[in-house]
């Protein structure tokens, strides 16, 4: 089993596998196996020791993965918190950010339902 960018990647075809390195989608993995010259439809337990030092360089150069990515994601959301602006508010109060509905769904935003009391009804005359 490969290990790249410090995630153990499974011996799947290698553009599919690559995916599994937060920060790397399909079309940068295809990217990566063009620039370094490796077949798609390998698998990343055929690949020999030299291929995937080759691969890990490239990821290492060109792009930003893992915990380098994390770090720079949170920072970002930090900022917006701090400066006030309407995005930093929604990710502090733990609602949608962009502008979906908030009604009826986004359930995974606000999450699990809490259940309001409904009003009582004072007693009247009869």
């Amino acid at each position: 089993m490969a290990r790249i960018a410090g995630v153990d990647l499974p011996n799947k075809q290698i553009h599919i596998a690559l995916t599994h390195i937060y920060g790397i989608g399909v079309s940068a993995a295809i990217a990566i196996c063009e620039k370094t010259g490796i077949e798609l439809v390998k698998r990343m337990g055929d690949l020999s020791a030299d291929e995937v030092n080759l691969l890990r360089k490239e990821i290492e150069n060109e792009y930003k993965v893992e915990g380098r990515l994390r770090t720079e994601t949170s920072l970002n959301i930090k900022r917006l918190m701090d400066i006030g602006s309407y995005r930093g508010l929604r990710h502090r109060k733990g609602l949608p950010v962009r502008g979906q509905r908030t009604k009826t769904n986004a359930r995974t935003r606000k999450g699990k339902r809490k259940t309001v009391a409904g009003k009582k009804r004072a007693p009247g005359p009869t």
